[in-house]
């Protein structure tokens, strides 16, 4: 195994724990800006550090059906970062004592359930990465 995927493995148990213990907000949204930030920035570390022409483009990588279904996996994360983000920001605006509280219960109940398909979606995308990932990088 290489070092992103245990790196993605154990950030993602970290994010099953922070899911666990969403009572303790602090703790659950350090954890989850954590987590969206090191998402975001494994593409990057990625592109740095792999010979991406060679394998993509000289081994015709490019047309296999796992690196198109990763890829598209990972945008479908992304995606369901962002609606996240716009539903956790939905909920802190709105005071705790709000007049439609059926609104704000709603706002919970949507968080909840994104929640659990970004875990789904994470999930697959570290063990596609993981299938995809070439057992011997050239360094």
């Amino acid at each position: 195994m290489t070092g992103p995927i245990i790196a993605a493995v154990l950030t993602y148990l970290l994010m099953l724990v922070a899911f666990k213990w969403h009572r303790f907000r602090r703790f659950h949204m350090s954890v989850m800006i954590f987590i969206i930030c090191f998402d975001v920035g494994m593409p990057f570390y990625l592109v740095a550090t792999r010979d991406w022409k060679t394998r993509l483009i000289d081994n015709g990588d490019i047309l296999s059906f796992g690196v198109w279904m990763h890829f598209g996996l990972i945008i479908t994360l992304y995606v369901l970062y962002v609606i996240q983000v716009q539903t956790v920001l939905k909920m802190l605006r709105s005071p705790k004592q709000a007049v439609d509280s059926e609104a704000l219960a709603a706002a919970h109940r949507d968080h909840r359930a994104q929640g659990m398909g970004i875990l789904l979606a994470r999930g697959l995308v570290i063990a596609t990465g993981a299938i995809l990932a070439d057992p011997m990088p050239e360094e």
